[in-house]
């Protein structure tokens, strides 16, 4: 896998925006497989609203974003409302994101975040544009990646290091149990604690530690009045899952390392 973007593919284009889309598109193209299944992708039409790549094989489908620099706490996307219709939608893409520097064109990071990590906690509604912009009223969204599990950050490439695809493929694998949670409160409920359980950067880890998150989660789900029940209760689904071994005593440990 050659972590470079290819500058010839784009010589025709003088746009710098168009340039980096040709790029990066095609090196994605070129050098990315499926996530779910291992097969190689392909690029769908320009008349495609939403996805760019899609998988023949298993009909998973990938959205492209791309940025120069660092990854950040948020990434730009389009409409808001656009963007909360499509996390009910069942072609909702998964989400390719790719970082690269500008002078060297070296890829940084390469990574996918799979469609059922998406939540409307995680997508932020912008100030309306003013009624002077040529779209006067319309409100876009970012991402928030920091609301996204780094369980749910698969790396294809993490700060310019390639990974196996072996690795990859196991990493999509492990994070599918959360796919059976089609209630978006009781998903956002399983994503925050293992956010919670994520920060709390211990592999072995108590239950004290977790409720130490209580007033977080109060905050996130104010209707809820017994959070510490609900911490219990999603731990439990967590070891059910093979994602989390029961040590005994309040103990836990995270079965795989992040």
């Amino acid at each position: 896998m050659g972590l470079i973007l290819p500058a010839e593919i784009a010589e025709a284009y003088s746009g710098e925006s168009q340039r980096i889309r040709v790029m990066t598109e095609h090196w994605v193209n070129s050098s990315a497989f499926c996530a779910n299944c291992g097969h190689v992708l392909s690029r769908f039409g320009n008349n495609k609203p939403v996805a760019d790549f899609y998988c023949k094989n298993c009909s998973e489908e990938y959205e492209l974003k791309s940025k120069n620099g660092n990854m950040g706490k948020k990434i730009v996307d389009g409409a808001y409302s656009t963007m909360i219709t499509r996390l009910a939608a069942e072609n909702n893409p998964n989400f390719f994101f790719l970082t690269y520097d500008k002078q060297t064109l070296q890829i940084r990071n390469f990574l996918t975040i799979p469609k059922y990590f998406f939540v409307p906690d995680i997508i932020e509604k912008r100030p309306a544009l003013s009624p002077t912009a040529r779209r006067a009223g319309w409100i876009g969204c970012n991402i928030v990646i920091n609301n996204i599990p780094e369980f749910g950050k698969i790396f294809y490439v993490q700060n310019g290091i390639a990974k196996s695809k072996d690795e990859v493929l196991e990493r999509w694998n492990k994070t599918e149990f959360v796919k059976g949670t089609h209630n978006i409160e009781a998903k956002g409920w399983l994503l925050d604690v293992l956010i919670c359980v994520e920060r709390i950067k211990k592999r072995e880890f108590s239950l004290d530690d977790v409720y130490a998150f209580e007033a977080y989660l109060q905050a996130k789900h104010p209707l809820n009045n017994n959070v510490k029940a609900k911490i219990r209760q999603q731990l439990q689904y967590l070891r059910d899952k093979n994602i989390l071994d029961f040590v005994g005593r309040g103990q836990y440990r995270m079965k795989i390392q992040m």
